[in-house]
């Protein structure tokens, strides 16, 4: 785990950040058991082309030995196997893989590459012109690798090096079908810690790493807490300051689906995206720096995990990005003291058909706790610590979302007003406002699954919830 400290007077903060996981939101300790259990019986047999009566491919956690795939040139009903081969190494720039033969060790040739299926007659061969190669991450390869051999260039010390270029995944997974949804390990993910004040927690099956003292966190998620002084507004008095804390929990979950029609044709459907319980929960004090417009957002922390799904024979590489931040926007005139707690779910991803092409799923069902929200002085502040994802596979992003769970709060007249019950005081007229914002992006990158190119970049839709908590007019 990184650790790196950044001043916070020197808030020059560029767009970084959160939202992860995938389709309906389920408990996590028989999400986290059943997939570590599905690791260990995943479907590897597959049957020949003239008897393939069971299209259907598990989806789960790959277990921690993760086998490379393959499949060879042939009729558009070749099946992608499991194999004894391994990249040794991969250089992106020249997109040449040197790989070798894990069963007959170091600096070995890839011959009888393909490990034959339950029932299949297709006898061992040479790694050829053609061949399809799908690898866990690798060297030279961190985010997973899918590439197709173009040329055999010769023997090395340490195997065969081949010339690659990109492939798409129906060619592994051609006429098969496959759906699913993997809860992200919370211990797989690596952490930058962009502010000094940054405590990480999660806990899975059998073991937990605990954060901030007391912090409580399920199984299977993953929890951040921050704490840290804010720029005050430029007309503050010198004794006035502005502070936040609070913490994001997220128990991401990746979604795949894919629904084939062959190796060398579009997939019949298709679907990545990212889903997952959420909670989180904030306070903000003081007069922060704020201008309507130009919100103030300050990332907290990135993270980065390659979870590895198995589909049948195949590993799909995941690579999935999370940046945290909390972000200010308002007039900069009013001294607030609130706090905000909110519970719920999202999803966010592409799906493809045939008739319709990549179109943007999203949804977030969240509910707000009591919150206190206390505003002195005319103006109006929005407060909100979110994130911002970005899903892709190997390598290449399809899916970018960005999910704030926001407070906003406005008055007018002098006014110190609370949505928790309590007697407001002063005068004037105020209310409390809770919401979630779901914005994102799909990418070209997503042909990988073997559709049409996507020519442009298509906005996800913004999906946008306000509900109000308090509000009311006051008297002398």
């Amino acid at each position: 785990m990184r650790h790196r400290r950044v001043l916070l007077p020197a808030f020059a903060v560029t767009t970084l950040f959160l939202a992860s996981a995938c389709s309906s939101p389920a408990p996590h300790a028989e999400r986290s058991a059943a997939a570590a259990e599905h690791g260990q019986r995943i479907k590897t047999d597959t049957a020949p082309a003239d008897d393939h009566s069971d299209h259907s491919l598990t989806v789960a956690a790959a277990p921690t030995a993760t086998a490379t795939a393959t499949a060879g040139p042939g009729t558009a009903g070749r099946q992608a196997h499991r194999t004894t081969l391994k990249v040794s190494s991969y250089d992106s720039r020249t997109r040449r893989a040197v790989i070798s033969d894990k069963a007959k060790g170091k600096g070995s040739s890839p011959s009888a590459t393909p490990t034959p299926s339950a029932g299949s007659t297709a006898p061992p061969r040479t790694a050829a012109v053609g061949d399809v190669i799908a690898s866990a991450p690798a060297p030279g390869a961190p985010h997973g690798l899918l590439a197709k051999v173009t040329k055999v260039i010769g023997e090395t010390d340490h195997g065969t090096e081949v010339q690659t270029e990109p492939a798409a995944l129906n060619a592994l997974l051609g006429d098969d079908t496959a759906k699913g949804d993997v809860p992200v390990d919370p211990s797989a993910f690596t952490v930058d810690k962009l502010l000094p004040d940054v405590k990480v927690s999660w806990s899975k099956v059998g073991d937990v790493h605990v954060g901030p003292k007391g912090a409580k966190v399920p199984l299977g998620s993953l929890r951040l807490d921050v704490s840290a002084e804010i720029p005050t507004a430029k007309d503050a008095p010198v004794s006035a300051t502005a502070s936040m804390h609070g913490f994001v929990q997220v128990a991401p979950q990746v979604d795949f689906a894919y629904g084939g029609a062959g190796t060398d044709t579009a997939p019949g459907s298709a679907y990545l995206g990212v889903s997952g319980d959420w909670t989180s929960g904030w306070a903000v004090k003081g007069r922060a720096a704020a201008a309507t417009g130009t919100p103030l957002r300050i990332p907290f922390a990135k993270l980065h995990a390659d979870p590895v799904l198995q589909v049948g024979p195949v590993p799909v590489v995941v690579n999935l990005d999370l940046t945290c931040y909390a972000q200010i926007s308002g007039d900069g005139h009013v001294t607030v003291d609130v706090e905000q707690s909110l519970k719920g779910d999202f999803k966010a991803g592409g799906t493809f058909g045939p008739a319709r092409g990549w179109t943007p799923v999203s949804s977030s069902d969240m509910t707000s706790t009591p919150v206190r929200a206390s505003l002195s002085s005319a103006g109006s502040v929005k407060t909100a610590l979110g994130a911002e994802a970005s899903v892709g596979l190997y390598g290449t992003v399809g899916v970018t979302a960005d999910l704030a769970p926001y407070l906003r709060g406005e008055a007018a007249g002098t006014v110190t007003a609370s949505s928790d019950g309590s007697r407001p005081t002063a005068e004037g007229t105020w209310a409390a406002y809770g919401g979630v914002d779901l914005s994102g992006t799909l990418r070209l990158q997503l042909s990988i699954f073997g559709t049409p190119v996507i020519q442009r970049s298509i906005p996800l839709g913004a999906l946008h919830r306000e509900w109000k908590l308090a509000g009311g007019s006051l008297g002398a």
